[in-house]
């Protein structure tokens, strides 16, 4: 149960994350707290030690105290800010690198995706879409969630939650 549980909990909100970036530009906080719920009963059944939670810990506040620097900066949304911490919290400092790099580089390609897909008309058949057409409007701002849910899906297999759990 808990192998199946480390291949579906942090995967499987981090891509409901993504998809509620893309289709509403937020993040809802149900998600992060979630997740920060699920790593507090997982961590233990996972034999993370006490230094290795702290750890985790500590990455993740650290995370979410620049995070928060951003977004009153104006340069992210706070839910991005959030669900990077989350992410963080889960990752380590072990893995935090490259997810970063991961997320910088999903990001760049998304925004240049986006920026491309703005210079062209939107098809009549789409503009029944609501989240389409704000997603298509140029003063709309990128769903960073979206580079964020896909960064994390490429680094979690590398990660000790997912080698244990496929053994």
């Amino acid at each position: 149960m808990f192998a199946f549980l480390c291949l579906c909990v942090f995967p499987g909100a981090m891509a409901l994350a993504g998809s509620m970036d893309l289709i509403t530009m937020t993040i809802p906080n149900r998600i992060s707290i979630f997740l920060v719920a699920a790593f507090v009963v997982m961590a233990p059944l996972a034999g993370l030690t006490p230094l290795q939670l702290g750890a985790h810990a500590a990455t993740g506040a650290a995370m979410l105290a620049i995070g928060i620097f951003m977004f009153a900066q104006g340069w992210i949304g706070g839910g991005d800010a959030k669900i990077f911490a989350t992410a963080a919290l889960w990752f380590g400092f072990d893995h935090l690198g490259q997810f970063a790099l991961m997320s910088a580089v999903a990001g760049g390609i998304l925004t240049i995706s986006l920026l491309l897909f703005r210079t062209l008309p939107l098809p009549s058949i789409a503009t029944s879409q609501a989240w389409l057409v704000k997603l298509h409007h140029p003063r709309t701002g990128v769903p960073y969630g979206i580079a964020m849910a896909a960064a994390a899906l490429i680094v979690y297999p590398s990660t000790p939650w997912f080698l244990s759990a496929i053994g």
